[in-house]
């Protein structure tokens, strides 16, 4: 599967703080899931941070951590906040977003995170339940969230482009 790789575009100290903190969890199978859950009590509740790191596995680390600690510092192909609830067989993914103001991925990031899910035999919605829009001004350079589709930066009014525009991205190919 081809995807893309989205570099860390989150401020550089924030980078540093977190360098010694180890990557998130690798949620390889059901088992890991439900192994992390009971480890992190709070995020059956709150949720939790993720990524899919450039081998296609999802990681997991608790909600408030920096997506940029979770992925050891690497590149990702998807990046977000996931919910959980409590099915008769385990745990599902309830919710998906791909809200990460460290890497702003587009939403077609999905495909990496479904793919993650797959292979680690979980369950979740069939999309981002919660799907952000990021572009960066080509008149400024600030950073926006995109809005009820109203595709006008916030710092300056410019027009924002239709399409993805962050920061620059390679595509990279996923067995």
């Amino acid at each position: 599967m081809e995807l893309y790789a989205y570099t860390y575009v989150g401020p550089e100290e924030i980078r540093r703080a977190v360098k010694a903190h180890p990557a998130g969890a690798p949620i390889r199978a059901r088992k890991d899931l439900d192994r992390w859950l009971q480890e992190h009590p709070e995020a059956s509740e709150e949720g939790a941070t993720w990524v899919v790191d450039l081998t296609g596995c999802l990681r997991l680390a608790p909600r408030r951590s920096e997506h940029v600690a979770c992925a050891g510092g690497e590149e990702v192909l998807a990046a977000g906040e996931l919910h959980f609830q409590r099915t008769a067989t385990g745990w599902d993914v309830a919710g998906a977003s791909n809200q990460s103001t460290g890497y702003c991925p587009d939403t077609d990031c999905w495909d990496a995170l479904a793919l993650a899910l797959t292979r680690a035999g979980l369950r979740g919605p069939p999309g981002f339940t919660s799907a952000i829009t990021f572009r960066r001004c080509t008149r400024c350079g600030e950073l926006n969230l995109v809005k009820e589709q109203w595709f006008v930066c916030t710092f300056c009014d410019a027009d924002l482009p239709a399409l993805w525009n962050v920061a620059p991205r390679r595509r990279v190919v996923v067995d």
